[in-house]
């Protein structure tokens, strides 16, 4: 039984090894011209197939057209990091901010994963913002500040302006909206560099900083290390603790641990994805920001602050949703609760293109075979719940959310002033819930105009389908999210009351602009809604 056991394990083993390898000589070599026609025209059918709204914002003509464009301009093998740079603009034709193309990544052994852990690359460390037409670093994450509020010129041989430009063809914002873009850039500039040049071990960077113009080679290194025991033998045994001591750290450790979750922490940039305070001596004005609705226990969150906001009776709030990509609607639609006064519905049913939309997404070809077992076990509960969620209407296929039901605001709604703060990174959830205060005249909107269309989107949940030679991944939205209120023309984001874009002198002098203009308008009382 053991010499079955340990067989079995060195097979999975030799497997795996097989399979790394294939995968990483078929991305890496050129590929067929045929080949790569195919996954153009596979990429252009699961989309047809899957996405409900595919022509909203371009029509199935000029679609047609530009893939059979791409198609017709593949006259010679090239890698799939190629493929990728040729496909991204295509598809972003589209103008669906939730579809996207995955460029390709190697594939490493337990053991170079391993030995990759143990390094970071200082490139990683370093925070973009693109303002005023140009790239600069605006933070760290890393001990070395020197490079805050410096131009970067080049990276390696490529002017830095002409990668931006390039890198804002591959994604594209809902519609026509044209914020996205700056803000996408900066927030992902590293991502999308990856996904450009692939793994690498060193950079060379030309930065100007005032006049002066200076390089830095940013490298692979060891990560900081753990004090190891020897270290604590040199400075004296640690003090003995008590048990009560012991106990008191435990406890602390548990609240710690409820707060992290109660608020979301965010382990890559030490920071909470919700937070919440007053600004100012007393309690007048309230100050909340909530960088994604996607992880934490929310519930508790929103009650508790909306708890302290009503006890202290808060004249102003501020909702912060810059640079909010979205999540989860349950968590939208909780929060919204709390800044109406009347009866709501979030969403309307959604058009789908199945009337088994949960199924087609567990079993795509890029779900792990455990969990395609195990919808296949759990298939009639799945196929029950999706046809009772679905219904025909005028010959479409609509899904019934829980949000397209009416509901009554939280006993602890906010009724004072509400002030909105948003950029073209607001997106998707974020624009969904920023629909809804607009429409009802619910708040003053302060930025600018949301990456996330007014009118809704194409997300709720996602197919993710590998093409067969380039291995490149596509992404799509299978179900169309949207309320019932509408702006026309479509294709367009919440605009907001006061534009207010900021720019880099703001940054080095640590002004935040939008927030400064909302507590100037607090104290001199000004009104912008009747």
């Amino acid at each position: 039984m053991k010499k079955q056991f340990l067989f079995y394990v060195v097979l999975i083993v030799l497997v795996s090894c097989g399979s790394i390898k294939k995968h990483n000589e078929q991305i890496t070599k050129p590929q067929p011209v045929e080949d790569l026609r195919h996954d153009v025209d596979k990429v252009y059918n699961q989309l047809k197939k899957h996405h409900p709204k595919l022509y909203q914002y371009t029509s199935k003509e000029v679609l047609d057209f530009k893939f059979d464009s791409l198609k017709t301009s593949i006259t010679t093998p090239i890698t799939s990091r190629e493929f990728y740079k040729k496909l991204a603009p295509v598809v972003a034709q589209i103008k669906q901010g939730h579809i996207s193309v995955g460029s390709v990544s190697k594939r490493y052994t337990k053991k170079e994963r391993k030995a990759l852990k143990k390094r970071k690359f200082e490139f990683y460390d370093l925070e973009f913002e693109y303002l005023d037409n140009k790239l600069w670093v605006v933070g760290t994450r890393g001990k070395d500040s020197t490079f805050i509020g410096s131009e970067v010129l080049k990276i390696e041989d490529d002017i830095a302006t002409n990668l931006v430009e390039q890198y804002k063809t591959r994604f594209t914002s809902d519609g026509y909206n044209q914020t996205l873009y700056n803000r996408a850039v900066s927030n992902h500039f590293s991502t999308l560099y990856y996904k450009d040049k692939g793994f690498l071990d060193s950079l060379k960077i030309e930065f100007k900083q005032k006049d002066s113009v200076f390089t830095k080679t940013f490298r692979r290194i060891l990560r900081d290390e753990k004090t190891n025991k020897n270290d604590s033998l040199a400075k004296g045994a640690p003090e003995k603790l008590t048990k009560k001591e012991k106990q008191q750290n435990r406890m602390a450790a548990k609240r710690k641990r409820k707060e992290n979750r109660k608020r979301g922490f965010i382990t890559a940039t030490k920071e909470y994805t919700r937070n919440f305070n007053f600004i100012g001596k007393d309690s007048t004005v309230a100050y909340m920001k909530i960088r994604g609705f996607s992880n934490g226990n929310y519930r508790k969150f929103y009650k508790e602050s909306f708890k302290k906001i009503d006890a202290l009776k808060t004249e102003h709030l501020i909702l912060d949703l810059r640079d909010n990509g979205g999540g989860r609607i349950t968590e939208v639609d909780y929060l919204y609760s709390f800044l109406t006064n009347k009866k709501y519905k979030l969403v309307e049913g959604s058009e789908v293109n199945s009337r088994l939309p949960y199924f087609k997404y567990l079993m795509s070809n890029t779900t792990s075979i455990v969990v395609k077992a195990s919808t296949i076990v759990l298939s009639p509960i799945i196929i029950a719940q999706n046809l009772i969620k679905t219904k025909k209407k005028d010959g479409r296929i609509y899904y019934n959310f829980r949000f397209s039901k009416e509901k009554e605001p939280h006993p602890l709604n906010y009724k004072g002033q509400l002030y909105v703060i948003i950029n073209g990174n607001s997106f998707s959830a974020s624009s969904l819930l920023s629909t809804h205060l607009k429409a009802n005249k619910r708040a003053v909107f302060i930025g600018e105009e949301t990456g996330g269309a007014y009118n809704g989107c194409v997300a709720g949940i996602y197919k993710i389908h590998e093409m067969p030679n380039s291995k490149l991944k596509i992404r799509m939205g299978l179900m169309q999210i949207e309320s019932s209120y509408k702006q026309t023309p479509d294709g367009y984001g919440i605009m907001p009351d006061v534009e207010i874009v900021p720019t880099i002198e703001d940054r080095n002098q640590h002004k935040d602009p939008e927030l400064d203009w909302i507590l100037n308008a607090i104290k001199t009382d000004e009104k912008l809604l009747e």
